[in-house]
């Protein structure tokens, strides 16, 4: 009798571990359930579809009939409600019981909420799925002001949405630059300023204290903390995820901001695994439990997971992540953890361009490359060899960088 897995979620760590599945177990029964009414699509690319960049079409991965010529139960619009690990079986909202040998959760998360006064009006958006997209797409096509929240990776594909509609937009920060847990003023004033050749004014030391309505409950304004008032009929909050972990919480999972697994991306049930963003995971390069939200990332552990699913122990999870923003003139990639660690070196190496390397106990653990995205590789390896830099760090900053540049010097 072959094996059974189910996979819930059908985001890119679900649809990997399914792919991976097929490769390693011809015969066995695969079944997706997503609550989503449309399968996988690159969640990186929506956001050039909201800017009016590029048409529907090319966002899609897999079509429906790729399921099919997989042999994969795709089950749309399925909301799993209980998950039962005594029983191995997981039911669904239409009462529907699908047993399984391994179970996948690739469960992601939900865009927060802001706890402020008409925070749900009509307007004001979230940015997570294709959906999303679609109705910031139509919703900014109208708009003539916009007013944007939440200083991160996310929180900037609206302002470049904006910029690109051409809304003129306030950026409201929390903090005197964006992403501050990871860059300086001096990284941050070069972002600050390429948002505003587009027409996103960043407004440092703000967020909202409430947002105002006009009669028929559509946004008109938000009111930050300190009284001012920007008006707006566009809003974009993107202030994090709650991460999905409300369906596992009457189980014997493990849970720590996310569902706890180790480097093999099993939990501690040993036939159910997670993988992307719901996972608090063993990052071996770290050296302790992480979190990593970006795509790259999922995709490698929904294949990890997979491998495991089949052959526990087979393939470990051992990555360093980046993540690039492709708004601007000049390119950015942040890569590992770059807002960890317990020192950092930084320099600003010509016109737009600027790097920051995060360290912990003299280890590469994670940095920001702004214009000059070269020594990226560099970086990498340091980080996945865990070498030690301690006392070579000013040579991280300088051009045309190369780990050979330290090899004669570091002791391994």
């Amino acid at each position: 009798m072959s094996d059974s897995y189910v996979i819930i979620g059908d985001g890119i760590a679900g649809a990997s571990a399914a792919e991976t599945l097929r490769e390693e177990a011809p015969d066995a029964e695969i079944t997706v359930l997503t609550d989503e009414g449309e399968s996988l699509y690159n969640r990186i690319l929506i956001k050039e579809y909201a800017k009016g960049k590029l048409p529907e079409a090319p966002i899609s991965i897999h079509q429906e009939d790729w399921y099919d010529e997989h042999d994969v139960d795709l089950r749309l619009n399925t909301v799993v409600v209980d998950i039962d690990v005594d029983e191995d079986a997981v039911r669904t909202h239409e009462g529907e019981t699908f047993e399984y040998d391994s179970l996948l959760l690739a469960i992601g998360g939900t865009p927060q909420q802001l706890p402020v006064e008409n925070a749900d009006a009509d307007g004001i958006h979230h940015f997570w799925t294709f959906q999303d997209a679609r109705n910031i797409k139509e919703s900014v096509e109208g708009a003539e002001k916009g007013v944007i929240v939440g200083a991160g990776l996310l929180g900037i594909d609206f302002a470049a949405i904006c910029g690109a509609q051409g809304v003129e937009a306030k950026y409201l920060m929390r903090g005197d630059c964006w992403w501050r847990y990871a860059l300086s003023e001096e990284g941050a004033g070069i972002m600050h300023e390429a948002m505003r050749e587009r027409g996103v004014d960043p407004v440092f030391d703000s967020g909202v204290d409430r947002f105002e309505v006009d009669d028929e409950g559509h946004v008109e304004a938000a009111v930050d903390p300190n009284g001012e008032r920007y008006e707006c009929d566009f809003a974009g909050v993107a202030i994090g995820l709650n991460f999905n972990t409300e369906l596992v919480e009457d189980t014997p999972l493990e849970l720590d901001d996310g569902i706890v697994v180790d480097e093999f991306m099993r939990t501690n049930v040993d036939n159910v695994f997670a993988a992307g963003d719901i996972t608090t995971f063993n990052d071996l390069i770290l050296g302790e439990h992480a979190k990593n939200g970006s795509w790259g990332s999922a995709k490698e552990q929904g294949t990890i997971a997979a491998r495991n699913m089949v052959d526990y122990g087979s393939d470990e999870f051992r990555w360093v992540s980046s993540y690039s923003i492709t708004h601007f003139d000049f390119p950015f990639l942040s890569f590992g953890h770059p807002t960890l660690g317990d020192d950092s070196v930084e320099a600003t190496t010509g016109e737009n361009e600027w790097r920051r390397v995060a360290l912990k106990d003299g280890k590469v653990v994670g940095g920001v490359l702004i214009g000059d995205l070269s020594p990226q590789s560099a970086f990498k390896e340091l980080m996945r060899e865990g070498r030690d830099v301690s006392g070579q760090t000013d040579r991280l900053m300088e051009p045309g960088f190369s780990v050979d540049d330290l090899a004669a010097t570091t002791e391994q």
